[in-house]
């Protein structure tokens, strides 16, 4: 196997990794109460999802 001859420097790694990296939260109008949430979880508003109150909001 190939051993690297020179240690790989930071700025050289960083080129590399340039595509790993956090995507954006996407965000969807809340069929009940019509605020924006977070795709997949219940309103925090309202404490629906899908249509069914799974949390009690006070």
């Amino acid at each position: 196997m190939a051993h690297p001859k020179r240690k790989t420097s930071k700025s050289r790694k960083n080129k590399r990794r340039t595509h790993i990296k956090l995507e954006g939260i996407e965000l969807t109008e809340c069929s009940n109460c019509g605020t924006m949430h977070r795709r997949h979880h219940a309103c925090k508003d309202c404490g629906y999802y899908r249509g069914r109150q799974v949390l009690a909001v006070n």
